[in-house]
């Protein structure tokens, strides 16, 4: 009985607790305090895993970077948060580490977010930064420029910035450099070159003049080609340029160095910044075709290297557009763009959404190479469609020495006639059929119609690729272009590459022909605009030579006139076919007069000499510079993976700093223009800034912002943002010009600054920052190659083109011995080196090359054992010295004070010392002036800026 009571007791109770309404959860009271305990360390102000924060209410709701929303206001079911939590899986439950959440707290959550997920505003503990909130996503300011009453220093407006920062620090400038250090710098920092003793000489005379002989030494020195190569160096290092794929198999891109050549002379004719950014992005459109090889400078993985399965291509595409993104981002904006590709910025205020809606504007990029379009290539191709001209008539006359074809049909008689007409005994036969070109001719016929049937061949089905019929003046008139129609028996078809529509469109190759649907037969038929009079059929299964079956071995060339097809020519009448007949020329000798062979022999001499000048006509200069196509579409792909796309995008700026977007029909070339114009926008905050930062820190080692890929958030704070500004503003103003920048920097006083050091600045200001003194630096590695030729004389000063071989082979993935011994190409500036991208110089790469694996916005400079090894005892720095003392010999004699007073003014654009003069005489007289000239070059005094 009591046991019945007591059952009827919970049944009623536990009815009671269904029916009752459930308490009202509250997010503060109730919810909160859940996440507080089990979430916030890893998903909250200091650290957001996987991309979600729970501590904010806009971000809790956005969710992380492996789904969508977190939390489903009404459907826990459909809240990955809720799922998380509740897993019974170990390896997958939150959290991942301490105590599980018990079961009534799983069950707040259930219900509150079943109850709509209400989460008032305003209870947030945290607040998020304002991403939008960032100095370089301003606009650019006009800051007013300061003038001290006591600055008799400042020569313009940069200096009065650098001098108000100084006394705002308690700071002075060092005193001015003399004469030559100031020359010695500038003419190594503008031209990557030493003045020569003459230079020196003349311009400390000239100096006596004042400012305007400084100003004459800028202007020379950047008229001089030498500047574009020093210049364009800094601009290859930032935009990663190398001469292989790099990646696993680094194999070589022999066209890569058009672009480097279109770098330097864009700086050495001072291309306004501007449109050196259109170019480089859309040159195509606009006469510059080398210059969009800055798309595609980055490594990337070739076709052959990736999986051929469907997923692994959408893999490697995306890889190959997020590096073409990337380039475009730190280049010209300075941001971190690619850091959205799998979920938003973490710091700046770039959405994943954005990143892809900058790939889109380039989604019809390739990496690959095209024919360079330039007036010098345009201009070949005239030569080359002249030389065709003459090509024609060439072949017209070699056609009247082809013996006329003797069909099977033909009467004795009119056999006879033929073969005493052309001198040939009736017996003989016409050479034996090649698979590059046969020519059958005839007596010249009237019709509209011609047929070519084949009743056998070598192998599998016949292959044709071109099929010409030849009027009495010497044109082909079976050509598509000029109406003729073809039909076939049946065909076998592969795409682009196999169809009925290559036999007759001018183009030879077996990329190219058509191909018979029947194995060892088929027939096409030609049908012409217009009656022609024809007298010549030219055929061949592969003009190119690389293909020799499917040829036909058995035919019948057929022309309809009147009511009937008549036989014109056949195989019957040809010599067997053998291994030795696949070489013979296309009109053999025998059977000609001793007059006709000579003038035959004369006329097939100059046709292959016109050949090979129109296929090189044809085959343009090439540039690795991209090719472009309709462009892909677009996902949001979610945490970056090309298998899980989301809604499509079309081509929109960053959304931080613009609101220009296009539609999804907006074609490749205008996609890439429009991004073009907006980047090279006055308006745009980041891009001049970042070339005005770029060139600061070109002339001083570091730029006012230092860390110059990245103006955003992770990148550091400008050191003087209102100079920073003004010379951005400064460089618009000048129309972009790049050479300006240089005149206002190198003029200053900032910049006349000797090195003297001040202790007590350096307790202030240890890394120079202030530039209370001129910051010295070691010059780069190519500086101190091409400077040791100078030195020498052995500097090859030729520009441009291929580049020479630092190593034994020019791409793979290992074995690169290094070339020790240089001559010729190998002494030209080091800028023309086909660089190796993973494989540093073995000499010169200890200093801190950049090996083009990654952007290098700033070189470092390091220190080790291995730079005075390398510069002391390798090959080059010995046969570079043993030059050197050549020349000095050949220009001062035998004298050892001469000698050493001379490597001293050529090496370091001065006399030596009393005391260095008298350590050096001994070592010269025991060791030989070789070994002078290599303590030179080992000296901090070369190998440092002045």
């Amino acid at each position: 009985m009591l046991i019945s009571l007591l059952m009827a007791t919970m049944i009623v109770m536990l009815h009671t607790a269904v029916d009752a309404p459930a308490a009202e959860v509250d997010f503060v009271r109730d919810v909160r305090p859940i996440f507080q305990k089990h979430c916030y360390s890893c998903h909250g102000e200091t650290k957001q895993k996987s991309g979600l924060r729970l501590d904010v209410k806009s971000e809790a709701f956005k969710g992380g970077d492996a789904y969508g929303p977190s939390l489903v206001a009404g459907q826990a079911d459909e809240s990955p948060v809720i799922e998380l939590v509740s897993s019974d899986d170990d390896n997958s439950r939150m959290p991942p580490e301490g105590h599980p959440l018990s079961t009534e707290e799983i069950l707040t959550l259930r219900t509150w977010v079943d109850a709509g997920a209400v989460w008032p505003d305003g209870v947030d503990l945290a607040q998020l930064e304002d991403r939008l909130n960032h100095w370089s996503l301003k606009p650019i300011r006009s800051p007013n420029v300061p003038r001290l009453s006591d600055d008799d220093w400042s020569r313009g407006a940069l200096d009065c910035f650098i001098f108000a920062s100084l006394q705002s620090h308690g700071l002075a400038p060092a005193p001015t450099a003399d004469v030559v250090s100031w020359l010695r710098r500038v003419t190594l920092d503008l031209t990557g070159l030493p003045p020569n003793p003459q230079e020196t000489t003349d311009f400390v005379k000239e100096s006596r003049k004042g400012e305007s002989a400084y100003v004459e030494v800028v202007d020379r020195l950047l008229e001089s080609p030498r500047y574009g190569e020093r210049w364009g160096q800094h601009w290859l290092d930032v935009v990663r340029y190398a001469d292989t794929h790099g990646f696993e198999v680094n194999t070589e891109r022999p066209n890569a160095w058009p672009y480097r050549d279109y770098v330097i002379d864009a700086f050495n004719h001072d291309t306004a910044y501007n449109q050196f950014i259109k170019q480089q992005i859309v040159g195509d459109a606009m006469g510059a075709d080398a210059a969009t090889g800055f798309l595609v400078t980055a490594s990337v993985l070739l076709p052959g290297q990736i999986g051929k399965d469907a997923p692994s291509m959408r893999l490697a595409r995306q890889d190959s557009l997020d590096e073409i993104v990337n380039n475009i981002s730190q280049t010209f904006l300075g941001l971190s763009v690619g850091c959205a590709r799998c979920h938003d910025h973490k710091f700046d205020p770039i959405s994943a959404k954005d990143y892809y809606a900058m790939q889109a504007f380039v989604a019809g990029v390739e990496y690959a190479d095209r024919e360079i379009q330039s007036p010098e290539a345009e201009a070949a191709k005239a030569e080359a469609e002249r030389l065709q001209e003459r090509v024609s008539q060439i072949d017209q006359r070699l056609a009247s020495f082809v013996p006329l074809a003797r069909p099977v049909s033909t009467d004795d008689a009119d056999a006879e006639v033929t073969s005493v007409k052309q001198n040939v005994p009736v017996a003989s036969k016409r050479s034996s059929i090649l698979a590059t070109i046969n020519t059958d001719r005839f007596t010249p016929v009237r019709t509209t119609r011609l047929r070519f049937t084949v009743l056998a061949t070598n192998r599998l089905e016949p292959c044709i690729d071109e099929l010409e019929v030849f009027n009495k003046a010497g044109q082909n008139i079976a050509l598509a272009s000029l109406g003729t129609v073809a039909t076939t028996s049946g065909d076998k078809i592969v795409a682009n590459r196999h169809e009925p529509r290559f036999i007759h469109d001018g183009k030879y190759g077996n990329s190219r022909s058509w191909m018979s649907s029947g194995v060892g037969e088929g027939w096409v038929e030609l049908e012409f605009e217009t009656e022609q009079e024809i007298d010549r059929v030219v055929w061949g299964r592969d003009r190119q030579g690389k293909f020799n079956d499917r040829l036909a071995t058995e035919y019948r060339i057929e022309a309809f006139v009147g009511d009937a097809w008549k036989l014109l020519a056949d195989s019957t009448d040809r010599e067997p076919r053998t291994d030795e007949s696949s070489k013979a020329p296309s009109i053999w000798i025998a059977g000609l007069t001793p007059e006709e062979a000579g003038q035959a022999s004369g006329l097939l001499k100059e046709k292959a000499e016109l050949e090979a000048k129109i296929k090189a006509a044809g085959n343009g200069q090439k540039v690795f510079a991209g090719r472009f196509r309709k462009p892909d579409e677009i996902h949001l792909l979610r945490r970056g993976d090309p298998e899980q796309p989301a809604e499509p995008v079309v081509p929109a700026v960053l959304s931080a700093i613009g609101e220009l977007s296009l539609p999804e029909a907006t074609v490749e070339q205008t996609r890439r223009q429009t991004l073009a114009d907006w980047i090279a926008c006055p308006d745009n905050p980041l891009t001049a800034r970042v070339m005005a930062n770029r060139i600061w820190q070109w002339h001083f080692g570091v730029g006012l912002v230092e860390t110059a890929n990245d103006f955003g958030r992770n990148g550091v704070e400008p050191s003087h943002p209102e100079l920073l500004d003004w010379l951005a503003q400064e460089l618009i103003r000048s129309d972009w010009s790049i050479k300006r920048m240089h005149r206002l920097i190198v003029l200053s006083s900032t910049y006349r600054q000797s090195t003297q050091h001040n202790a007590d600045a350096e307790m202030i200001d240890a890394d120079v920052k202030l530039l209370w003194r001129f910051p010295s630096r070691r010059l780069e590695a190519e500086v101190i190659r091409d400077g040791m030729l100078v030195a020498s004389g052995q500097l090859n000063m030729r520009m441009g083109g291929p580049g020479f071989d630092l190593f034994n082979k020019r791409g793979g993935l290992s074995g690169f011995t290094p070339v020790e011994s240089f001559a010729g190409d190998g002494l030209r500036r080091m800028v023309y080196a086909h660089k190796v991208r993973r494989e540093r110089d073995a000499v010169f790469g200890a200093f801190d090359c950049p090996d083009a694996g990654q952007s290098t916005p700033r070189r470092v400079e390091s220190t080790t054992p291995i730079q005075a090894l390398n510069l002391f005892n390798s090959r080059f720095t010995i046969e570079q010295s043993e030059a050197f003392a050549s020349r000095v010999k050949d220009e001062v004699g035998e004298d050892v004070i001469a000698q050493i007073q001379q490597a001293y003014e050529i090496a370091l654009n001065r006399k030596p010392s009393a005391e260095e003069s008298s350590d050096a005489e001994p070592v010269v007289r025991t060791h030989g002036l070789p070994t002078l000239c290599r303590v030179l070059f080992n000296s901090n005094e070369f190998l440092f800026l002045p």
